[in-house]
């Protein structure tokens, strides 16, 4: 059993919580256990701000993630609030990245007893400020 891989949300005119994931992010790449690219600095008045405040935000999904016969879960270590959260049906996300050196990207999937883990460094991201 492996975790099931994060794969970047594309841009475009793509919207998590109606906000454009191009607002978010771009060229986001997962390499192995490394995800790089830009955070850009989302504020204002929108979906995400309103509950984590202005910040940097990461957007992946997990199409390959089987949520009928396990439990995955996702999030950050160490988390800023939420800790690991399940993945509903859409499976995807959108993660609050406060400190890229020492925060992980997690996916943890658990089935029939067995727990996986797989852990990407976000240190190569590049986080723009207001």
């Amino acid at each position: 059993m492996t975790a099931p891989a994060a794969q970047a949300e594309a841009g475009g005119s793509n919207k998590l919580f109606n906000v454009k994931v191009s607002d978010m992010q771009s060229d986001i790449t997962i390499s192995g256990s490394t995800i790089t690219g830009t955070l850009k600095y989302l504020d204002g008045d929108n979906a995400i701000t309103q509950v984590w405040g202005a910040g940097n935000f990461l957007c992946l999904k997990f199409p390959d993630a089987d949520i009928e016969t396990s439990t995955v879960k996702v999030g950050l270590e160490p988390s800023a609030g939420s800790g690991l959260v399940e993945l509903d049906p859409d499976k995807n996300g959108v993660f609050k990245i406060t400190d890229k050196l020492s925060q992980k990207f997690v996916v943890q999937i658990t089935k029939d007893g067995e727990t996986v883990v797989q852990r990407y460094d976000l240190s190569g991201l590049t986080c723009e400020t207001e």
